[in-house]
């Protein structure tokens, strides 16, 4: 397969992986942790290869719910709030015996858009970071939607993984989705989409592309992914999207057996 993901992934030292709730969803709606057990085992290998990894994790939400078994009253604002409070303590729960089972630990970090617009904060932020990874701990980082309303929400985690990648200065952004990558239609209404290998003009592929609707698990579509590819590739940063849910996914990015979607600076 011609792809530039497995160099890039050679390169990296510090890769930062957002999962959505998609990939983190069962066909029951429940956290899947077979598929958490063995991403664990490959962060483990990446780990034990040289490389940090820091994590965003969507599904507080989505826990939440299969713990309650119910979705009363989910336009209340309030009652979101109250599921990711629930929510959280199921997910983190779940991510902490997957790492625990390959002797690495976990920490939890919970942000808003007002943390990365408040330069004290975004230094702390940072410290914790680099101090976590430099501890071997794997920092998961979500949106604190128990307290997020509109005004300090960043809205998706696509771009807060965007953010977290630049704060930390990543070498590579992961982004898994449910999709293998960017197509020019969307590959789930039309069966001969195609699948672009590479990105290095961005704004030039949003004109020639036909966007899909969202996933009812997830907040964020292709766009979200696109502003976040903008965002990480204007600070040198490239960025892999593929499907997280494929078989033992991060060891077959790196070795090229699995197919995605590189972004890039443009060529010079």
């Amino acid at each position: 397969m011609d792809t530039l993901i497995p160099g890039l992934m050679a390169d990296a030292r510090k890769i930062l992986i957002k999962i959505g709730s998609n990939t983190l969803a069962g066909k029951d709606g429940r956290i899947n942790e077979g598929f958490l057990e063995e991403f664990a085992r490959q962060c483990a290998a990446l780990i034990k290869a040289g490389k940090q990894i820091l994590l965003v994790s969507s599904g507080a939400q989505v826990a939440g719910l299969a713990s309650l078994g119910k979705w009363a009253r989910k336009e209340d604002i309030h009652y979101k709030q109250a599921l990711c409070a629930v929510g959280q303590v199921e997910l983190m729960a779940a991510w902490g015996r997957a790492f625990a089972a390959r002797h690495l630990h976990i920490a939890q970090i919970l942000l808003t858009r007002d943390d990365f617009g408040d330069s004290l904060r975004t230094l702390n932020m940072r410290n914790t970071l680099f101090t976590l990874v430099d501890e071997g701990i794997i920092p998961i980082i979500n949106e604190n939607d128990t307290v997020s309303v509109e005004e300090i929400k960043i809205g998706d985690n696509d771009t807060l993984a965007a953010q977290s990648a630049v704060l930390w200065s990543a070498d590579l952004l992961i982004l898994f989705s449910d999709i293998d990558g960017l197509y020019r239609t969307n590959p789930k209404e039309d069966p001969q989409a195609e699948l672009i290998l590479e990105v290095r003009d961005i704004r030039a592929m949003r004109t020639q592309i036909r966007m899909g609707r969202a996933n009812p698990f997830g907040t964020g579509g292709i766009a979200t992914k696109l502003d976040a590819a903008e965002r990480v590739v204007s600070f040198g940063i490239p960025m892999i999207l593929a499907h997280g849910g494929r078989p033992h996914a991060l060891k077959a990015l790196a070795s090229g057996t699995q197919k995605g979607t590189a972004f890039l600076l443009p060529s010079t």
